[in-house]
C-alpha cells in the first residue's frame, strides 16, 4: 500500500492528542437512545450529547453499477482501501447503491476473491454488511445513497416503472431496520439528483421532490428516528423560481418550501457542484470568474447553511485539475474555500479513479493516493480520532470477530498422480490477532490403498520447522474422503494478524512406495483454482473447534 505517512503521522498525532475532545471524532459506540447517532441544531450536525460533528468525506462507489460492489475489489481488499482510507484522515464515507443490488438475481462480480476470500459467495447486500462492519471497527462512518434504480443509470425522478416509488420507500425501510441500533451508518441520502421533471413546491405528486423526500423520510424515521435524513436539491421547476443548476444542486426552493420531517432535528440538505470537466456553464465564462462562484453558491443553497436553517453537506463535488490556471481548477479551488469558509460538511466525489469526469482520490493503479488533490483538500481537512463504532443492540462492546479463511492455490491437475502438491495461505479478516498454534488445517482426500502415506513441507513462510503434519484415516469413507492431513502450528510461527495473512505454505502428499493416487474424486481437491482462492472443502480450526469449511 502507498499512502502519505507524513499524512499518516498527522492522523495518529491527532488521535492521540484530541481524543476526549473531539465529540465525533468519536461519539459513543452505543445506540441506545440515540448514542452513537448524530442530530442537528441548526445548521451543525451534533452527537447524542449535543458536541459538533467533525466528519472528513468521500465516496466509494459501485454498488450502484452492474458489479453490485464497491469498484477496486479487482484489484486489492477491502481491508486495505479501508485502511489506506483511514491512513489519509477520512472517518466517513457516503455509499451510493441501486434498489436493483437487492433483487434476487443480482450477483456481484469483478471481485478478486483471493485477496477478499471473506467475500466469497455472498449476496450483495452481504458484501455491503461486510463493507459497513469493517468501516465501523476502523471507526469510520457511513451514509447510504440511493443512486439509482437500476444498475443501468441515473433516473430524473425517484421512480421507474420497473421500481415504482414504493419500492424505493421498502428498500429503503429494509436497510433502516437492517443497520437498526448500528450506528456505523448514520444516514440515508434519499435519491441522487433528482433533475429533468422533478419539481419543488409545486405540490404534483408525481413530480415534487419535496414531498417525495418527506414520504420517505418519514417511513425511515418510523423505523430509525435517529438516522440523518439527507436530501438533495433538483435542476430547475422551483416554483416561482425558474432557473436552473447542476443535477441535484438548486435548493433554491427550501426558502419558501421546506422539507418536514414527522422527527424533528434530523434533516440536512446536500447540494451537488462540479467544474467544467463535467459540463460548461455560463458562469464560468463569467469575466468575475472565479470571484462570481461564491454569491452563486449562497443564492443557490449556501443560504441554507447561512442563515441556520439547517446543516449542509456538499455531497458530492470534484475534478481532475486543482491548478490555479485552468477553469476547473479555479472553480475547485474556490469551492474548497467556500466550504472551508463556512465551515460546510462534505463528501469528495470520488476515491475511484475510474469516474471519467472527474478521476478520483486513488490513481489508476487504484493504490497511489492523489496527493495534489490531496494538499488542496488539506485546506478542509478536520482533525479526527478513530474509535471503533459498534453495531450491537444495547451498546455493548464490539465482540472479538475470528474469521480465517485458507487460500489454496492447486499445484498438481492431473487426475493420476503419484504425490497431491498444493499451496496455501491462512488470510484473516478477524479484528484481533490470533496465536498460529491455536489454528489446524485439513485437506480431505482418498487415500486410494493401504500403503503408509507422508506430507512435507517445501516450503512455508513462517518457516518449515514451525509446521506439524500428520495423516488421520476416518474410520469410514465418506464424500470423496477416508483420509485427511492435518497441518498444525508450533509457537514458533507466531501470530496472524487482524486482517492479516500467514504468507505461502508449499506441500505435497506422498505415499512412503510412491505408487499413485486419483485425486479426480477428492474432496478437497479443485484443479480450476491455479491462483489462490478460498476453498470451503478445506477446514479450519480453532482449539478444535471448526470455524471455516465444511468437512464431507
Amino acid at each position: 500500500m502507498l499512502f502519505s505517512f507524513k499524512r499518516l503521522a498527522k492522523v495518529l498525532l491527532a488521535s492521540v492528542l484530541l481524543a476526549g475532545i473531539f465529540a465525533y471524532s468519536g461519539g459513543s459506540a452505543r445506540a441506545e437512545d440515540g448514542e452513537g447517532y448524530f442530530h442537528t441544531s441548526g445548521n451543525r450536525i451534533v452527537d447524542s450529547d449535543g458536541n459538533p460533528a467533525a466528519f472528513n468525506g468521500l465516496n466509494w462507489f459501485g454498488f450502484e453499477t452492474g458489479n453490485y460492489s464497491p469498484h477496486g475489489l479487482w484489484s486489492r481488499s477491502m481491508d486495505d482501501v479501508l485502511d489506506q482510507v483511514k491512513s489519509e484522515g477520512y472517518n466517513l464515507i457516503r455509499l451510493p447503491y441501486c434498489n436493483q443490488m437487492f433483487d434476487a438475481g443480482s450477483q456481484a462480480n469483478s471481485i478478486d476473491y483471493a485477496k477478499n476470500p471473506d467475500l466469497v459467495g455472498l449476496k450483495p447486500i452481504e458484501i455491503m454488511d461486510k463493507l459497513i462492519e469493517k468501516a465501523g471497527n476502523r471507526g469510520i462512518r457511513i451514509f447510504l445513497d440511493r443512486h439509482r434504480p437500476d444498475s443501468g443509470g441515473q433516473s430524473a425522478l425517484w421512480y421507474t416503472n420497473a421500481y415504482p416509488e414504493s419500492r424505493w420507500i421498502s428498500d429503503w425501510v429494509m436497510l433502516a431496520e437492517r443497520y437498526l441500533d448500528n450506528p456505523t451508518v448514520i444516514g440515508a441520502d434519499l435519491h441522487n439528483e433528482p433533475h429533468g421533471d422533478a419539481s419543488w413546491g409545486t405540490g404534483n405528486l408525481a413530480t415534487d421532490w419535496r414531498l417525495a423526500a418527506e414520504r420517505a423520510g418519514n417511513a425511515i424515521l418510523d423505523v430509525n428516528p435517529h438516522w440523518l435524513i439527507i436530501v438533495e436539491g433538483i435542476e430547475k421547476n422551483v416554483q416561482g423560481n425558474s432557473s436552473g443548476y447542476w443535477w441535484g444542486g438548486n435548493l433554491t426552493g427550501v426558502r419558501n418550501y421546506p422539507v418536514e420531517l414527522d422527527v424533528p432535528n434530523q434533516l440536512v440538505y446536500s447540494p451537488h457542484d462540479y467544474g467544467p470537466g463535467v459540463a460548461s456553464q455560463t458562469w464560468f465564462s463569467d469575466p468575475n470568474f472565479p470571484n462570481n462562484m461564491p454569491a452563486l453558491w449562497d443564492q443557490t443553497w449556501g443560504y441554507i447553511s447561512k442563515e441556520g436553517i439547517a446543516p449542509l453537506i456538499v455531497s458530492e463535488f470534484g475534478g481532475r485539475s486543482v491548478d490555479t490556471v485552468s477553469v476547473e481548477g479555479k472553480w475547485q479551488n474556490a469551492l474548497v474555500d467556500y466550504i472551508g469558509d463556512n465551515d460546510l460538511y462534505w463528501t469528495y466525489w470520488t476515491l475511484n479513479p475510474n469516474s471519467g469526469d472527474t478521476g478520483g482520490l486513488l490513481l489508476d493503479d487504484w493504490v497511489t493516493w492523489n496527493e495534489p488533490k490531496q494538499q488542496m483538500l488539506d485546506r478542509i481537512m478536520k482533525q479526527v480520532t478513530f474509535p471503533p463504532v459498534g453495531g450491537n443492540p444495547g451498546g455493548e462492546p464490539n465482540p472479538e470477530v475470528v474469521a480465517v479463511t485458507p487460500l489454496y492455490r492447486v499445484g498438481e491437475t492431473g487426475t493420476a498422480v503419484n504425490s497431491i502438491r498444493a499451496d496455501l495461505q491462512l488470510k484473516s479478516s478477524s479484528t484481533i490477532s490470533i496465536p498460529l498454534s491455536e489454528l489446524t488445517v485439513r485437506y480431505w482426500y482418498t487415500s486410494d490403498g493401504s500403503s503408509a502415506q507422508t506430507v512435507e513441507i517445501d516450503y512455508a513462510a513462517i518457516g518449515k520447522a514451525n509446521i506439524t503434519t500428520a495423516v488421520v484415516p476416518l474410520a469410514a469413507p465418506v464424500n470423496g474422503a477416508d483420509t485427511y492431513a492435518e497441518f498444525s502450528f508450533a509457537a514458533g510461527a507466531g501470530t496472524l494478524s487482524a486482517s492479516g495473512n500467514s504468507g505461502d505454505i508449499q506441500f505435497r502428499i506422498h505415499k512412503n512406495d510412491w505408487s499413485n493416487y486419483n485425486q479426480g474424486d477428492d474432496y478437497s481437491f479443485a484443479p480450476s483454482l491455479t491462483s489462490y482462492t478460498a476453498n470451503d472443502r478445506i477446514t479450519v480450526y480453532r482449539n478444535g473447534e471448526l470455524i471455516f469449511g465444511e468437512e464431507p
